[in-house]
């Protein structure tokens, strides 16, 4: 009996060692840091490895290489093996999570906006009136 408490308890956190690994991050904060927004943003034209997208940032090789992990752990990237060479390239769908989720929002703020310009041209009508 106590050698299966103990098994249930070791699987039990094998479980949620690799489910918080997997769940570390989520995309927002991902794409919270800029240099990751600058290689979503260069990687979205075309796959690249790591070295090339390190020629466009001021940073070490190794600081892209960290960058690249957390957006491969949110997978908001893929990375695909051609030869010696890993490309990275972007998940297009999980892109599309950032926009749905943004979407409900950007519903809000144009129904205000224009409650705003009815109510500027409604004081510009009472205005001439005067």
């Amino acid at each position: 009996m106590r050698n299966r408490t103990v098994a249930l308890i070791l699987a039990t956190d094998r479980f949620h060692n690799r489910y918080d690994k997997k769940m570390r991050r989520d995309i927002f904060q991902a794409i919270a840091d800029p240099t990751r927004r600058a290689i979503i943003a260069l990687i979205a034209l075309q796959a690249m490895t790591p070295n090339a997208i390190a020629e466009h940032f001021d940073i070490s090789r190794q600081a892209v290489s960290k960058h690249l992990r957390i957006l491969t752990e949110c997978e908001l990237v893929t990375q695909e093996q051609k030869g010696r060479e890993i490309y990275y390239s972007l998940e297009i769908d999980k892109m599309k999570e950032i926009d749905k989720w943004l979407e409900q929002y950007r519903k809000i703020w144009e129904t205000r906006y224009h409650q705003l310009e009815d109510l500027l041209t409604k004081i510009k009508k009472q205005e001439k009136e005067k």
